[in-house]
């Protein structure tokens, strides 16, 4: 069977299936605090694991009826939800790589249900998708909601997440999160954070930080970026892959993302196992690159190799990018493309 090109799909996916896919990816479907290894020479790590099992210990299960109804007051008021004292939810700070979203799939793995787990966009996407109101519904009778690569792009956002976590907090849910920014620095760089400074204070407020110190662990003792392969050998190692196999010019598919919701990137790699890419390039804009980051996510998450022709991988964003409010993101494709395109000697030879 022929490769498929990614750019020739068109995945169409339901509301239903973006709340049950809250869940860790395959990657790490068996994180356990118990397989986390802490580095020695960095304590910070062993302390992160102490203290989020002992967050997990203290969470028990609740109905996933999701929000009741305020009860009445004398005089038609109603009562308010009562707010969790102190924190509800702790905050994994700290660089690339060092098992941030190992430790977050361990403590989702560790609580008992009804729980959520999804990256930062693939909550505003299930938000976009159901409606603020059916969102906070879905949602609310959670014990945990746990959200990875934290990061506040627009103002939009801002508000949104702003509320929908307040929403949540006072409906009993608690919450983890990962970021490679502090709580009081989300949105930095990126748009006027000082106009939304209450919601970013508020964001901060809930949330006990762990700063997780250490190297990024898919480059300790490993080489940079492997060389790329030639457009021939692409092609060929497709075809003789077979079932499972995609394969793309660079350029065809970054020109796809356009017209794909990147809520549905994950669906696009469907039943795919190997990812053959051609003639890799420097990517042309932010918009293009800030899709191309979400498409890594989705490919990281379920371990697939990259075989590709081109440019390296730790080169194809730009100075200006690599230095700009969005650094953090591309900086995480980086280590995340890299690491994928070193797993392609597991079906290809060394060029």
């Amino acid at each position: 069977m022929p490769p498929i090109a990614l750019a020739e799909r068109r995945p169409v996916v339901a509301a239903e299936r973006l709340i049950a896919e809250m869940v860790p990816p395959p990657r790490f479907q068996q994180a356990r605090f118990s397989t986390y290894i802490p580095d020695p020479e960095q304590p910070s790590q062993a302390e992160a694991v102490r203290v989020l099992e002992a967050f997990a210990a203290g969470l028990t299960p609740r109905d996933g009826a999701g929000a009741k109804p305020a009860k009445k007051r004398w005089f038609g008021r109603a009562a308010q939800p009562a707010v969790p004292a102190g924190p509800g939810g702790v905050y994994l700070d700290g660089g690339y790589g060092v098992g941030k979203t190992h430790l977050l799939a361990s403590l989702w793995h560790a609580t008992p249900g009804p729980k959520a787990f999804g990256t930062f966009v693939e909550l505003t996407n299930l938000v976009g998708a159901l409606g603020f109101q059916q969102a906070v519904q879905a949602l609310s009778g959670h014990t945990l909601l746990c959200i990875d690569e934290f990061e506040l792009d627009d103002p939009g956002d801002t508000v949104l997440v702003s509320t929908l976590l307040t929403r949540l907090a006072e409906a009993g849910v608690k919450l983890a999160a990962t970021s490679n920014t502090l709580p009081g620095k989300l949105g930095e760089g990126r748009f006027a954070a000082s106009d939304f400074m209450r919601e970013i204070q508020g964001l901060a407020s809930r949330f006990r930080s762990l700063r997780i110190d250490g190297q990024d662990y898919r480059h300790r003792g490993l080489p940079e970026a492997p060389p790329p392969y030639s457009d021939t050998q692409v092609t060929e190692l497709a075809a003789a892959y077979g079932a499972g196999a995609t394969l793309d010019d660079f350029d065809k598919l970054l020109a796809h993302l356009s017209d794909v919701h990147p809520s549905r990137y994950g669906a696009l790699l469907d039943g795919v196992d190997a990812v053959f890419l051609r003639d890799v390039t420097a990517v042309p804009d932010q918009s293009t690159a800030l899709r191309l980051v979400v498409l890594a996510d989705r490919m990281y998450d379920r371990e697939l190799p990259i075989v590709a022709s081109g440019t390296a991988f730790d080169a194809i964003f730009s100075e200006e990018m690599l230095n700009g409010g969005y650094k953090k993101k591309y900086f995480r494709a980086i280590s995340r493309l890299v690491a994928l395109a070193r797993d392609s000697k597991q079906i290809a030879p060394t060029s």
